[in-house]
């Protein structure tokens, strides 16, 4: 396989794996307010406690790889989106010090800020991830020497904006789909009640955005007559999405969170699809894209990063299949609980 091609798969795999993991903790962040009960609140946190900076280590590939791989098009990101990205990794640390500090003193007016602070962080990063995505769909105005010229306004756009939406809500939804898998009793029957009303926010948005996207940006489906096998990725994406109401209604929500994951690891595979072969596509002059050719490192650091990237991985996959293997089964409040 072409070196470019595999950093591009590769890289994929890391994104998808991050939302899918990360995606249900951060869901657990956005819905943590809605929780009656200071005890029902340790549980939301005590169920991503011993997993959420694991699946971090998803992000932190992720970044290490298109640094190594695509180091112009990392440059040209991370100096276009600064400032979001300042925010961003606000969020996510706010987050962490959130989980901790929070049950450091009983204070209750303690307790609630952490609580707001938690969950206006998880909402605010997912939020930020869809807005990027969605830039990285509609094309940031790029030079001719591969740099974003563009303000913080030009980034809060109409259609980045309802991605970042649509990123809530499928978060929302995968997270509520794994409070219901870690709860039990009353409070895991109000979670049911959740699942339903997040499922219906999510279709909705989904529906919508992808009436917008094929409106405003119809060159996304430009590449489906030579993948046609992008077709069938759309049709176990809809399957995916159609099978969660009827796991949920048969009482297997096990296979909703399969669903709900299959369905975010279809988007991402079409967000690729869409992109191919752009890492960050101009708005301004096509030609000025950078691509997975243009924006690369040379043939030898991607041959030899290949080598690494397949001594890594296997340690990256076993490590999250212990962690989620060691901390199954329903959440206990003990002693060390946060």
């Amino acid at each position: 396989m072409d070196l470019h091609i595999f950093w591009f798969i590769l890289l994929g795999i890391l994104l998808a794996g991050y939302a899918i993991l990360d995606g249900f903790d951060l869901g657990v962040g956005i819905l943590h307010l809605a929780a009656k009960k200071d005890e029902e609140r340790r549980i939301f946190m005590n169920s991503i406690g011993p997993l959420w900076d694991g699946n971090e280590v998803w992000l932190v590939t992720f970044g290490g790889a298109l640094f190594a791989a695509f180091p112009d098009a990392y440059a040209a990101a991370f100096s276009g989106f600064y400032l979001p990205f300042m925010f961003l990794l606000f969020a996510l640390i706010f987050r962490a010090v959130s989980m901790e500090f929070r049950s450091k003193q009983e204070w209750r007016w303690w307790r609630r800020l952490w609580d707001v602070s938690f969950s206006a962080a998880s909402l605010l990063a997912t939020f930020l991830f869809g807005v990027a995505v969605g830039n990285s769909i509609q094309g940031l105005p790029i030079n001719a020497d591969k740099e974003v010229v563009a303000t913080l306004f030009d980034l809060l756009q109409p259609y980045p904006l309802l991605i970042g939406v649509f990123a809530v809500a499928a978060f929302a939804m995968h997270g509520s789909i794994y409070l219901y898998l870690k709860t039990e009793g009353e409070l895991q029957q109000r979670i049911h009640r959740w699942m339903w009303k997040t499922f219906g926010v999510f279709v909705a948005v989904y529906m919508f955005t992808t009436i917008v996207t094929l409106v405003q940006l119809p060159y996304v489906t430009r590449h489906f007559a030579e993948m046609p096998f992008a077709w069938v990725v759309v049709l176990l994406n809809v399957l995916a999405v159609a099978n969660i109401p009827r796991a949920i209604f048969k009482g297997k929500p096990f296979g909703a969170f399969i669903s709900s994951s299959c369905t975010i690891a279809a988007l991402t595979f079409l967000f690729g699809i869409a992109l191919f072969p752009n890492l960050i596509t101009s708005s301004t002059n096509p030609e000025w894209s950078l691509t997975i050719y243009n924006a690369a490192s040379s043939e030898k650091t991607l041959a030899l990063m290949q080598i690494i990237a397949f001594c890594g991985m296997p340690f990256v996959l076993t490590y999250t299949v212990i962690i989620y293997w060691v901390f199954k089964g329903k959440v206990e409040l003990g002693k060390f609980s946060y």
